[in-house]
């Protein structure tokens, strides 16, 4: 060990020079990754190609263990260039304080089947929180340290020929006075560009963890946008509205595979057909007048986060599938979501659960297209990709069928 850190404390400079670098680039790529992550546009277009990011995400955060320890064999010298200088001190903890931050909340995410949803829920505030703050500051750092804006008798990082050359007189052109000017005007530039592009969301996201959940537009937000324009609106049952225990607990992460689709009356239908005894169609007005059931469910994404306590009014899904009368030759429930691309399936057992259902109504409020609305399947046992959007179509097939995400690497079986 001793001579391992001999070795490691020979050309110090130049080792601590390529550490700065390649944690750099494990944050950068994590960056970039973990926003085409989480953005809509990026889940249409990378299809299965989205699995795979996640799997180079997950593997360069674990990656970003190896600079840590790197560095902590280096840090006694790097502690001893540090002695005067608090700020870049302070510099080193909050980096080491993000890369920690993220590698633990990133594992537990990871892991989420293990840990279960209380902890991939708050692993995931943390994430998020760790990156609002994180990137920012990172990104100030990294521009405002770059080597044209930095006198290298204030670096901590120098190469051998600038340690040789820090007695030099300084030229007047360089003078401190005037070098210094360019980088405040730089640094507070810099600063000023990212609190401005940066502050509202990041302002909107604090506001939004005293009251609900993290990172998302508030559930009286979303509802009040819902573009769908369909009358006559049902009129929530009185177990529904308000809704039981006040409400969800939680807020809700929009993704979507497709833009999201509005409909109205003249564009909306509902049918259960396939492998049935009687086939059947809906339209709106005929759809409203059904009987319903209220239930309360937990709602999880397989990407960590949950909703808790959510009332659901709607049709159960074994109630459509009595009345449709299901064939013996039957063994496969699929179903079709409005936007034209997204499809999954239950195996006919799995479709029999009591708590499955036709959804229509969340916490006494007709569910809004941004939430899967008007109708959406809920499977409070399952991960939300088997809980389909938009639903318009229940088929009864002979066979099996592979849902979009499990096409694209998911488990067939979604059990939370």
């Amino acid at each position: 060990m001793g001579e391992l850190l001999k070795r490691l404390r020979k050309g110090f400079g130049r080792k601590l020079a390529i550490l700065h670098m390649w944690n750099g680039w494990i944050v950068v790529i994590l960056a970039l990754s973990g926003v085409m992550l989480v953005m809509n546009y990026w889940r249409g277009v990378l299809g299965e190609g989205r699995v795979w990011l996640k799997e180079l995400h997950i593997i360069v955060g674990l990656l970003s263990l190896v600079p840590v320890i790197f560095y902590l064999l280096l840090a006694a010298k790097h502690w001893k260039q540090l002695r005067g200088k608090p700020w870049q001190k302070f510099n080193v903890f909050v980096v080491l304080g993000l890369l920690v931050g993220w590698l633990i909340s990133g594992v537990l995410l990871w892991q989420f089947r293990s840990v279960g949803p209380w902890w991939s829920n708050h692993a995931l505030t943390v994430h998020d929180l760790l990156t609002w703050i994180g990137l920012p500051y990172i990104i100030y750092h990294s521009v405002t340290r770059t080597k044209w804006l930095k006198e290298p008798n204030r670096r901590t990082i120098r190469t051998e020929r600038e340690e040789k050359s820090e007695a030099a007189p300084i030229h007047p052109a360089a003078s401190p006075q005037s070098y210094l000017s360019r980088r405040s005007f730089v640094k507070w530039a810099v600063g000023g560009g990212i609190a401005v592009a940066i502050g509202p969301s990041f302002l909107k996201w604090t506001v939004n963890t005293l009251g609900v959940s993290i990172g998302s537009p508030t559930y009286d937000e979303i509802v009040t946008r819902d573009a769908n324009q369909l009358v006559p609106l049902p009129q929530p049952m009185p177990a529904s509205a308000p809704p039981k225990g006040g409400g969800a607990k939680g807020d809700f992460r929009i993704y979507s595979v497709t833009p999201i689709p509005s409909f109205s009356n003249a564009t909306w239908s509902f049918k259960i057909d396939g492998l049935v005894d009687k086939p059947m169609t809906w339209n709106w007005e005929q759809f409203v007048k059904l009987a319903r059931k209220v239930q309360v469910s937990d709602f999880h994404c397989v990407t960590g986060w949950s909703v808790y306590s959510n009332t659901w009014e709607g049709i159960p899904l074994k109630q459509f599938l009595k009345e449709a009368g299901v064939k013996a030759t039957a063994k496969t429930v699929k179903f079709y979501s409005g936007d034209g691309v997204y499809t999954d399936s239950l195996t006919l057992e799995q479709a029999q659960m009591d708590d499955i259902m036709v959804a229509m109504l969340h916490d006494g409020n007709l569910i809004p297209n941004d939430l899967g609305g008007p109708v959406r399947l809920i499977v409070p046992k399952m991960y939300a990709y088997k809980s389909v959007k938009w639903l318009n179509r229940i088929e009864l097939i002979d066979k099996d069928h592979i849902g979009y995400w499990e096409e694209r690497g998911y488990d067939i079986d979604a059990w939370v």
